[in-house]
């Protein structure tokens, strides 16, 4: 019995000091995939393979490091709404240029599409702390610019981007106009349960299970469920019931903090979409959802509206 004990003691304790090291070698890994499995991280097309309007943007985030962005205009003197988009994890901003083209066009919208750090032409090597630096740089670079409508900037993440966006919003009230996440985790420490199951008992959030002593070897929490209750934005859930990546639950999770304290939440799901195409999955309602929340919480300034003319960018 003894010698039982023992082993199950020894099992348990080797799990522990196995998750420890892979934690501490492998997370960023894990949690950050700049390039998809067998290709670079070089764009493989740009937005002019797709004809569209749109100039390579140089930034500089706060600690230095150097940035690559697309400004990509519906057409040069567009002053509809403005997309804030960032990304999920796996790959660059290039393998999102099909969606955002279909995003301009049903949207009648600019997009603007961060490369963060370590992905794509961007220097430096992605954390959390980096990758909020890039895109506060992101938004004050838009903020400052005299050719849109600063008033009507909306904040797009998609799964790892949800929880960029989730923050960036948080802290700027005044900047962004609205929130849209899409397939995002409640957290990191949340993941690493669905990722590696034996870790669920020693990682998880405020709700999970098991003594949680690992918690703090984790470097990017990402924690989003800790960020929604604390935005005042309106923001837009938009969840594929078939995300084969993060549950969806989490999704339902965020809402039901984030509606808790903000009566302008709205919640929409997608019996068909995953986690990469839910926009593709849910087709025309996709899109009109997307529409009637930006017609409803991010109206047209009408200041820039013709003498006698009532139709904005965005009417049908």
């Amino acid at each position: 019995m003894v010698s039982y004990v023992s082993a199950l003691l020894y099992g348990v304790g080797g799990l522990v000091v196995a998750g420890m090291a892979l934690l501490v070698a492998f997370q960023e890994r894990l949690v950050y995939v700049p390039a998809l499995p067998g290709l670079t991280k070089s764009y493989a097309i740009t937005p002019s393979r797709l004809r569209l309007v749109y100039e390579d943007v140089w930034l500089r985030s706060s600690d230095g490091v150097r940035l690559h962005s697309w400004f990509i205009k519906l057409f040069p003197d567009c002053r509809g709404p403005t997309i804030l988009f960032f990304q999920e994890n796996a790959g660059n901003i290039a393998h999102r240029l099909e969606m955002v083209r279909i995003m301009i066009q049903r949207l009648q919208c600019n997009v603007f599409m961060l490369s963060y750090r370590g992905y794509g032409a961007s220097d430096g090597y992605p954390s959390q702390h980096g990758i909020t630096r890039d895109a506060q740089a992101a938004l004050d670079h838009l903020s400052q610019r005299t050719d849109i409508d600063t008033s009507r900037i909306i904040v797009f993440g998609r799964s790892l981007g949800g929880a960029v966006g989730a923050v960036l919003t948080k802290n700027n009230p005044d900047k962004v106009a609205a929130l849209i996440l899409e397939n995002t985790f409640t957290s990191i420490l949340d993941m690493a349960g669905v990722l590696l199951p034996f870790l669920k008992w020693f990682i998880g959030g405020p709700g999970s299970k098991g003594p949680k002593v690992l918690n703090f070897l984790v470097r990017s929490p990402w924690s989003t469920i800790d960020v929604v209750g604390k935005i005042k934005q309106p923001i837009l859930f938009l969840s594929g019931l078939q995300d084969e990546m993060v549950p969806p639950v989490h999704m339902q999770m965020l809402y039901a903090k984030a509606a808790a304290h903000n009566n302008r939440c709205l919640f929409v799901d997608f019996p068909s979409g995953m986690h990469m195409d839910t926009w593709l999955a849910g087709g025309d309602h996709y899109w009109r959802t997307i529409q009637q929340f930006i017609d409803q919480n991010v109206p047209e300034n009408r200041e820039s509206e013709s003498s006698g003319d009532d139709k904005g960018y965005g009417s049908r």
